[in-house]
């Protein structure tokens, strides 16, 4: 039957095998060995009952103390190894410094959302200021306010998308998606009164086939100014400043005559191609950009009718008023010489990362 004496050599012996543990599975082994339910030191504690009633206490405590300090010990020794191992670990992993960095992926904005701040930033610095407006937009607004009445055949250019509008369909004010941003003419002009300078940047609809310069959802910009003595030359004068500080000097821009009811007159601005550097043909032929032209269409713009003028109470005689207007798509094609207008709808990160 273990003494006091043996308790002593049991924790010497104990002790020494948690040190020499060298990893976690050893020191489970010694803790089985000693403390386990059938552990050296279980035992002993067991034997209590079996000494002289004299001899208990001393035996118990000491035996309470032995156990004590062997769990203590167990605990320091599972941090110590496990301390190694995570150093050993750490050694084993050790990353070469001289590799070069993972390249930081950031995000940037659309081209398209680019040109759009762009141009606003342009108009702005000649006093335009942006403002929005509804995408589905009233049958009036659309086309009767700018003078393009029911069965007036410049309607057939609009490939319109009519919308049935949930409150109830008005065969007097049919709602369709905006084909274009001059809506905002009319709806400014009544709201205001002149000087009025205003950019509308936005998205239009047409129901009509895609190709490489037209897409059925696209952006426009829109530009208007309304003031006493304005004329075709302060028109001309605001595009060839918006061209300059968009495209700089190198960029051959040209007007010719056009048609549009709410204008008159009317033109049309157009740049060189960029593709074909305005000569009509690439090294696979006719060029699919310009389509042969050497000229990118760009931007439609005149004179405001005297008939829209009057439509919101302003007097011709005294007023009178010049817009402009284009796709943000073109712009952006020939800010980064994308050859087709798709590609900025396609998501396709190879594209989008370089343009």
């Amino acid at each position: 039957m273990a003494n006091v004496t043996d308790l002593m050599i049991m924790r010497e012996q104990a002790l020494a095998a948690v040190q020499g543990a060298p990893d976690v599975a050893e020191l489970e082994a010694v803790r089985v060995r000693w403390l386990g339910r059938s552990g050296l030191l279980t035992a002993a504690l067991r034997s209590v009952a079996a000494l002289p009633i004299e001899e208990r206490r001393a035996f118990g405590a000491a035996a309470n103390q032995v156990k004590a300090d062997l769990e203590l010990a167990l605990d320091q020794g599972s941090a110590r190894v496990r301390g190694a191992a995570t150093l050993a670990q750490f050694a084993s992993e050790q990353a070469d410094l001289s590799l070069p960095p993972r390249r930081l992926r950031l995000g940037r904005l659309h081209p398209i959302s680019r040109t759009i701040r762009e141009v606003s930033r342009i108009l702005a610095t000649m006093g335009f200021e942006t403002v929005e407006g509804p995408e589905v937009e009233s049958d009036y607004y659309n086309f009767e306010a700018l003078n393009i009445p029911r069965g007036h055949p410049a309607r057939d250019k609009f490939n319109t998308l009519w919308v049935s509008d949930p409150l109830g369909d008005d065969p007097e004010r049919p709602v369709l998606l905006r084909t274009h941003t001059s809506p905002m003419q009319i709806r400014v002009m009544e709201s205001r009164r002149p000087p009025i300078r205003v950019c509308v940047p936005g998205r239009c609809y047409r129901f009509e086939a895609t190709d490489a310069t037209h897409e059925s959802v696209f952006f426009q910009y829109e530009g208007l100014a309304i003031d006493e003595q304005l004329s075709m030359a302060d028109l001309k004068g605001v595009l060839y400043s918006f061209a300059r500080q968009l495209f700089g000097g190198e960029r051959k821009v040209k007007f010719r005559p056009d048609y549009f009811p709410f204008t008159e007159p009317s033109a049309e601005i157009a740049f060189d191609c960029f593709v074909c550097n305005g000569g009509g043909r690439t090294n696979s032929g006719a060029c699919r950009t310009c389509g042969g032209s050497g000229w990118i269409e760009a931007a439609g713009c005149g004179m405001v009718h005297p008939a829209a003028l009057r439509r919101v109470g302003y007097d011709p005689e005294r007023h009178q008023g010049f817009a402009f207007g284009g796709g943000i798509e073109r712009l952006a094609m020939l800010l980064t010489g994308t050859p087709d207008i798709r590609l900025f709808q396609t998501n396709d990160l190879r594209f989008l990362e370089t343009a």
